[in-house]
């Protein structure tokens, strides 16, 4: 529904004659109509309106009474006017929309008029002029800017028909039907999903019980779905990861910015890309304004560079933001635990390349930085399965290349391929996680953008001092971080059901050395220890309780600590300790010096925050009962 509001000092119609067929049966009195001091409300139904049209009423009066409260109105008067769409909707619908919206006005206490339906009617009016007197709206149903905005570009993407391959290291593109999946069953389960995209979550998936279990994230009832709760445990391993990821994209050479979270609708380079790229959206209310909240750092970098002024010497040009948060008001049924979300934190690059040659070489060296990301959270090529999407023109020109990323993988590969391109890019390549449901999740992905660059007037100067349109890279090395904390769990899900110890990479642990004194006699050794521990950068904790020793070694057990100290008289005696390993379940005495070179030893290069909790146990809080 389009609405066109107008604060008036009156409006007043006649008919004049049949716009319809078959109009809305009326008497002669309603052939001539006028109200004084009243808020016009034109409005177009159209044809997306048509699919909830008791919803639509229902948001229309709720935006109608905004604005007659804001200008101070009591009189509306409600205009069936076909002009503000060229997508209307079946007359007999329009007039039902427009007959419920006057009548949930009139309940709400309102003194409404409505002009007929169905007919050519001269009007006159006189606006007020103030900055509220005009305003516009557009109502749809839910889901609906997905609906009505990206209709278009729906209907042409389920028009496209994708072709499945599987390519191997030594360059052979397979159909998928006929591919060997022997030693490759992770991949067949990735190419089931891929091809039948059944995305509901019908069971919790494994790590969700860890999560809670561990105290690391929860739900949060008194928020919209798909938005958490960082618990301090949970909020250290997500701050590590975010700090972990910047660093490696800083380092790559890319420039850190930060932009807005909300931007116009109506911005026009805006409005063509949400068209262009369907996207389920939250929208924010600015006073008469509309915003939606982004899904992508794409937008402010773009408008970023925009406004830059770019030499051919300054690229490939990199831009870099850690995005907290992003949006996509994703279904319902779609959510689960942190695998797919509505607000999330994404690490987003964009490189603005001269030419394909260039963007080609930037796109190889961003698949390798992925790699080498996911390597440093513990996720190695075994534990992710590739896609890469293009047309067959960008095949048939580039196979030595795209073989060589599967070459660079080491394993085959999932190719979608199509006839002609729809997407705004030419290239893409996707790392996948497929958890214990044999659902994916994209991680890593870069992509070759050959449109926006035109779209939003981003341009370098060549040699020449002439204006060109670059190509530009879409590039998260690691995906969103919330599922990057999910792959790490699912993971350790899997393992748990192949009886293997659980535990987190290292340097994210969120506790690393729990000291359990085995009486309070030795307490103050305890705090000695994790006090030059934690001297050293390594999160150290003393379990203080009166629990037995059993219990407190058991309780460490299940918060996947990778280092048990136990210190007794012994030990506080000969200044050493005796260290009981996660990774190996060995139980050794040793130097507190060589714990930690130990420790430093696989830590180093990594990130580090100071611990997130109490150094007592006693003192710490339970945060799920």
């Amino acid at each position: 529904m389009r609405m066109l509001l107008i604060h008036s000092d009156y409006l007043e119609y006649e008919v004049k004659d049949k716009a319809l067929k078959n109009p809305e049966p009326i008497s002669e009195d309603q052939k001539k109509g006028r109200l004084d001091e009243v808020l016009a409300i034109f409005i177009s139904v159209e044809k997306v309106d048509e699919s909830k049209p008791d919803e639509v009423v229902e948001k229309a009066v709720a935006e109608i009474k905004d604005v007659a409260g804001q200008v101070k109105a009591e009189r509306i008067f409600v205009y069936p006017f076909a002009h503000l769409s060229s997508e209307l909707a079946k007359p007999d619908i329009a007039l039902k929309v427009l007959q419920k919206v006057e009548e949930k006005l009139k309940e709400e206490g309102f003194e409404v008029k409505r002009a007929p339906f169905g007919y050519y009617k001269a009007f006159k009016l006189s606006c007020k002029g103030h900055p509220l007197a005009e305003l516009s709206r557009t109502i749809v149903p839910e889901e609906a800017v997905s609906t009505e905005e990206r209709n278009i570009a729906l209907e042409k993407e389920e028009e496209l028909k994708s072709y499945w391959y599987i390519l191997t290291p030594e360059g052979e593109l397979i159909e998928v039907d006929k591919f060997d999946f022997t030693g490759h069953e992770n991949l067949k389960k990735f190419v089931n999903y891929e091809i039948h995209k059944n995305r509901i979550a019908d069971k919790e998936p494994p790590h969700v019980r860890i999560m809670l279990e561990q105290e690391l994230v929860d739900y949060e009832p008194g928020s919209d779905g798909g938005n958490l709760r960082y618990y301090p445990k949970g909020r250290l391993i997500k701050g590590l990861l975010e700090q972990y990821v910047t660093e490696k994209v800083v380092d790559y050479g890319a420039m850190e910015v930060e932009t807005p979270i909300m931007y116009d609708f109506e911005h026009p380079a805006l409005e063509k890309y949400l068209n262009r790229f369907p996207a389920r959206q939250y929208v924010v209310k600015s006073g008469d304004k509309k915003f939606f909240l982004r899904f992508a750092a794409c937008f402010g970098q773009f408008l970023i560079k925009k406004d830059a002024i770019i030499s051919y010497r300054n690229l490939p040009l990199r831009m870099y933001e850690l995005t907290r948060y992003s949006f996509r008001r994703e279904k319902s049924g779609e959510l689960s635990g942190l695998r797919r979300l509505r607000a999330f934190t994404m690490p987003d690059m964009h490189t603005v390349a001269r030419d394909l040659k260039q963007a080609m070489d930037e796109f190889k060296k961003q698949y390798k930085l992925s790699m080498e990301v996911l390597k440093g959270v513990g996720l190695t090529p075994e534990d992710y399965e590739v896609a890469i999407r293009f047309t067959r023109d960008f095949w048939e020109a580039n196979k030595d290349f795209i073989v060589e990323l599967a070459r660079i993988i080491g394993k085959p590969v999932l190719i979608e391929m199509w006839d002609q391109r729809f997407f705004y890019f030419i290239l893409k390549f996707e790392f996948n996680f497929v958890d214990n449901l044999d659902k994916a999740a994209a991680l890593s992905t870069v992509q070759i953008d050959v449109e926006n660059a035109e779209r939003f007037g981003i341009t370098y100067y060549d040699e020449n001092g002439q204006e060109q349109y670059p190509l530009i890279l879409h590039c998260s090395p690691s995906g969103a971080i919330e599922r990057v904390m999910y792959a790490i769990l699912e993971k350790q899900a899997k393992l748990q059901a192949k009886g293997k110890k659980p535990m987190f990479p290292l340097w994210l642990s969120p506790i690393q050395v729990r000291v359990i004194p085995v009486s309070e006699d030795v307490l103050d050794y305890a705090l000695y220890v994790a006090g030059k521990l934690e001297g050293a950068k390594i999160r150290a904790d003393v379990d203080d309780t009166s629990d037995r020793l059993n219990k407190k070694i058991r309780k460490a057990e299940k918060e996947w600590v990778p280092y048990i100290i136990v210190v007794g008289k012994n030990e506080k005696e000969q200044n050493t300790v005796t260290v009981r390993r996660r990774s190996d379940g060995k139980q050794v005495e040793m130097q507190l010096e060589d714990l930690i070179k130990e420790i430093r030893r696989q830590t180093e290069g990594f990130p580090y925050k100071g611990r997130p909790l109490p150094l007592l146990l006693s003192r710490r809080p339970k945060f799920r009962g």
